[in-house]
C-alpha cells in the first residue's frame, strides 16, 4: 500500500484547501495586512526567517515520505527511467502503466502552492523593500521549485499569484518561463548589492547564509533554464545562457557549489525503498550502468536478492498473469535492486556541479559564448560526478570507447526482455556528429543526476535522451504513445473543482488536450541539431 494512514488522508485534504489559495482562496490570503513596524523588524530576522524553512522542505516533499511518494516517486523517478515499482498498484492501472491516478498527481501541485508559494508571497511583503537580499533568496527558491511544476504541466499560476484581479489566471509555459528570468535578474542583482551580509546565516539550509553561493546557484539555475528552451527558442536560450556563463561569480566549479538541501530527516526514499518496499532500480538503468561497467552503479544500488548482482525491473509492469494479487508479485521484484543507503542521505539532491559541467558542454556544441570546450566539460562532469559519489576510476571510464548499453534479461518473467535501444559508448569522439555528441553528454547527465528524477524525466523529453525502455503495459486508452512515452501529467482535480475557469484558461495556453500525451511548449521533438 501506499501508507497514507487516516491522518495523511486529511492532512492531504488540508493541504488542497491551502493550494487552492492560487485560485479560489486568493482574495482572503491578500486581505491579510500584517502591517509590520520597524520594531518587529529586528536585526535577527526571527520575524522572517520563519517562512525559509517550509519553502526548503517542499520543493519537494522531504517530512512525509507519502507526500513525496505522490508528489514525484510516482511519477518523474519512473517516467525517468531512474526507478520502478515492484507492486502493480491498483491492479496495475496506476501512473507507471499510464492510468494516470488524479489522487496522487494532485500532490505535485499542492505541495508547492501551498508551501512554497505561499511563503515566498509572506517573505515578499515582509522583505522587497526593508531587506532586498533576503527576498532575493526567496526568489531564486520559487524559480527552483515552480519550474519543476511548470515542467510537469505547462501553464502554471505564477506571476498572477497573490494578484486579486487575476487570481487563478494561469501563464503559458513560456510567459512562466520568461518571468523565471525576469525573478533570477532581480535576485542577483539584490545579492550583488549586498554580496557579504550574513543575515541569511540562521535560515538557510544549502550555503551557510554565503550569498556568493547562491549567485552561483542562480547562475546554474538560469543556464538550466536556458538549455531548457534551446529547441524552441534559440535565440532567448543563447542570452540567457551567456549572462549565466558571463556573470562574474560565475556557475558552479566544484562539488561544494552544488544545490543540496541539509535536513536531519532520512531521505524519504530510504522509507520508500527500506521501510515500504515500494521502489526498485529501473531496467533501463540497469542497461546503461552495467553495459558501462559504472563504478556508480554500486554506489546508487545494492546487488538484488534474487540474482546476486546489480538487478532492476521494466516500468508499467501490470499485474501479471498467475499472481493472486499485487503482493503475491510485489514478493518478487522487491528481491531487485534497492537504492544504496549512500543515497539516503539527509541531504536532498537538486543540482550537481556535475550536471553544470554537462550543461556547459551542452552550451559549447550550440556556440554559446563562456562555455568553453565541449570534451573538456564532458569528461570534468564524468570526473565530478565520480568524486561527489567517493568512486574511484574515472580515467579509465572516460577512455572507454567500446562498451554500449546491454540487453535487458527479466529473471522471473521473460516477456519482460528486450534489446538495449542505444549503441553509444562512453568516450568523446570529436568527429562524431553533434547530435551523436549531444547523446553522449545527455545519457552521461542523467547517470550524475540521480536520483533526481524530475530534473533528468524533463531532460529525456527535451533531448530524447537517453534512450530509455517503453512500458510494458500502457493504458492510457491512445492517449500516450508508447514508444514517444509520457510528456506531461493533467491538470489536478483540485484545480478543476474549484478553479475551472482557470484550468480552461490554461488548456488553450498548453497546445493540445489536457492529457499525458500532450508536448510542453518546450517539448519539440525531432532532432536536437
Amino acid at each position: 500500500m501506499i501508507n497514507i494512514s487516516k491522518t495523511g488522508i486529511l492532512l492531504s485534504l488540508i493541504l488542497g484547501l491551502v493550494a487552492s489559495s492560487c485560485s479560489k482562496g486568493l482574495e482572503d490570503f491578500n486581505q491579510n495586512e500584517r502591517g509590520i513596524t520597524d520594531e518587529q523588524l529586528l536585526p535577527d530576522f526571527q520575524n522572517i526567517g520563519a517562512f525559509y524553512k517550509p519553502i526548503f522542505e517542499n520543493i519537494y516533499k522531504y517530512k512525509e515520505p507519502w507526500e513525496y511518494q505522490l508528489q514525484q516517486n510516482l511519477n518523474a523517478d519512473i517516467f525517468s527511467g531512474y526507478m520502478t515499482s515492484p507492486r502493480p498498484f491498483i491492479a496495475g492501472a496506476n501512473n507507471t502503466t499510464y492510468n494516470l491516478v488524479g489522487g496522487w498527481n494532485d500532490y505535485i501541485w499542492t505541495v508547492p502552492y501551498g508551501n512554497v508559494m505561499n511563503n515566498v508571497k509572506s517573505i515578499e511583503e515582509l522583505t522587497i523593500t526593508e531587506s532586498p537580499a533576503l527576498y532575493a533568496v526567496s526568489l531564486i527558491l520559487k524559480v527552483e521549485a515552480m519550474h519543476r511544476v511548470a515542467d510537469v504541466f505547462g501553464p502554471i499560476v505564477y506571476s498572477n499569484f497573490g494578484d486579486l484581479s487575476n487570481a487563478g489566471v494561469y501563464d503559458s509555459q513560456e510567459e512562466a518561463y520568461t518571468a523565471f528570468f525576469n525573478d533570477l535578474d532581480t535576485a542577483v542583482e539584490n545579492l550583488m548589492a549586498d554580496i557579504d551580509n550574513k543575515q541569511f546565516t540562521p535560515f538557510d539550509l544549502s550555503y551557510g547564509g554565503d550569498y556568493k553561493k547562491w549567485v552561483v546557484f542562480a547562475n546554474s539555475l538560469r543556464l538550466r533554464l536556458a538549455m531548457r528552451i534551446s529547441k524552441v527558442d534559440p535565440a532567448k536560450a543563447k542570452i540567457e545562457g551567456e549572462k549565466a556563463l558571463a556573470q562574474p561569480l560565475g556557475v558552479m566549479q566544484s562539488n561544494a557549489d552544488g544545490f543540496f538541501v541539509n535536513g536531519t530527516l532520512d531521505h524519504p526514499l530510504a522509507t520508500i525503498d527500506n521501510s515500504w518496499g515500494d521502489i526498485r532500480m529501473n531496467a533501463s538503468m540497469e542497461s546503461i550502468l552495467i553495459g558501462y561497467n559504472d563504478g556508480r552503479a554500486n554506489a546508487y544500488f545494492d546487488a538484488s536478492e534474487a540474482t546476486g548482482d546489480i538487478k532492476g525491473a521494466r516500468s508499467g509492469v501490470p499485474l501479471l498473469p498467475g499472481y493472486d494479487d499485487e503482493l503475491a508479485q510485489k514478493a518478487d521484484y522487491i528481491q531487485y535492486s534497492k537504492i544504496n543507503d549512500n543515497i539516503h542521505t539527509p541531504k536532498v539532491q537538486l543540482m550537481t556541479t556535475a550536471e553544470v559541467y554537462f550543461l556547459r558542454a551542452e552550451a559549447a556544441l550550440r556556440g554559446w559564448a563562456g562555455s568553453g570546450d565541449a570534451q573538456a566539460n564532458y569528461e570534468q562532469g564524468i570526473v565530478s560526478s565520480f568524486s561527489q559519489h567517493g568512486v574511484g576510476g574515472s580515467a579509465a571510464y572516460i577512455a572507454d570507447n567500446t562498451s554500449t548499453p546491454q540487453d535487458y534479461i527479466d529473471t522471473f518473467n521473460p516477456s519482460n526482455n528486450i534489446a538495449a535501444v542505444s549503441d553509444i559508448t562512453i568516450a568523446w569522439d570529436n568527429a562524431a556528429s553533434n547530435e551523436e555528441k549531444l547523446e553522449r553528454i545527455i545519457t552521461q547527465k542523467w547517470i550524475a543526476m540521480f536520483p533526481e528524477g524530475q530534473e533528468a524525466w524533463s531532460e529525456y523529453r527535451r533531448t530524447g535522451y537517453p534512450k530509455i525502455f517503453p512500458v510494458v503495459s500502457n493504458q492510457s486508452a491512445g492517449a500516450i504513445d508508447t514508444d514517444i512515452q509520457i510528456r506531461r501529467i493533467p491538470f489536478v482535480d483540485s484545480e478543476l473543482s474549484t478553479n475551472a475557469a482557470g484550468v480552461t484558461g490554461a488548456i488553450s495556453k498548453l497546445g493540445g488536450p489536457d492529457h499525458g500525451g500532450t508536448r510542453l511548449w518546450w517539448d519539440v521533438g525531432g532532432p536536437n541539431f
